[in-house]
């Protein structure tokens, strides 16, 4: 009883998943510290002092392998609505190709506190069954699933770290690597 409320507890203190690879997921697994006692105990994750801020450019957070990946899709097509640099500080960068009926990739990046954050993460978890954990130093969900439509592979990846929220959702499109560029580029 008492390791399941652990457990638990963790989790709903760190809930988030990497890029999606193709066909596979990824389950969960905390990295309990050990007390004294033996009993195990969530280690917190240390913020830096200063607060990372939201580029304002879809390409310069990518790396040149990420990049290569999505050549040929366009970026920010006005017929996808405003994207670019937002008004509230935000990023919304949309790769894909007006003529395509699902192949695309929407990220939007902006600023979350950290209970807002958790708060949304853990419904994801609890009521969508994302998959969650702790990488470089923030949380990161994803989940994948069959498009309704298409023969291709549907997502959502998120990863928040230190007041920043990077969500990504895409169709038939998730390059490997990407949200680690960004999350490289962000926070360094």
């Amino acid at each position: 009883m008492v390791a399941g409320t652990i457990l638990f507890a963790l989790a709903a203190l760190t809930a988030c998943a990497p890029d999606a690879p193709s066909g596979g997921g990824l389950t969960f697994t905390p990295t309990p510290s050990t007390s004294a006692s033996g009993s195990a105990t969530p280690t917190p994750t240390p913020s830096p002092t200063a607060r990372a801020e939201i580029p304002d450019d879809c390409r310069a957070i990518l790396t040149a392998d990420v990049l290569a990946q999505l050549e040929g899709v366009p970026l920010n097509d006005p017929a996808f609505g405003a994207s670019g640099p937002q008004a509230d500080g935000g990023l919304v960068c949309v790769w894909r190709d007006p003529a395509a009926d699902t192949t695309g990739l929407v990220t939007k990046i902006s600023y979350m506190s950290r209970g807002p954050a958790l708060d949304m993460l853990n419904k994801l978890v609890t009521d969508e069954g994302y998959t969650c954990y702790t990488p470089d130093g923030g949380t990161r969900c994803e989940k994948t699933w069959p498009n309704e439509t298409y023969p291709v592979t549907d997502g959502r990846t998120l990863f928040w770290r230190d007041d920043i929220l990077i969500d990504t959702q895409y169709s038939n499109l998730a390059p490997a690597g990407y949200t680690a560029a960004l999350v490289a580029s962000i926070f360094g």
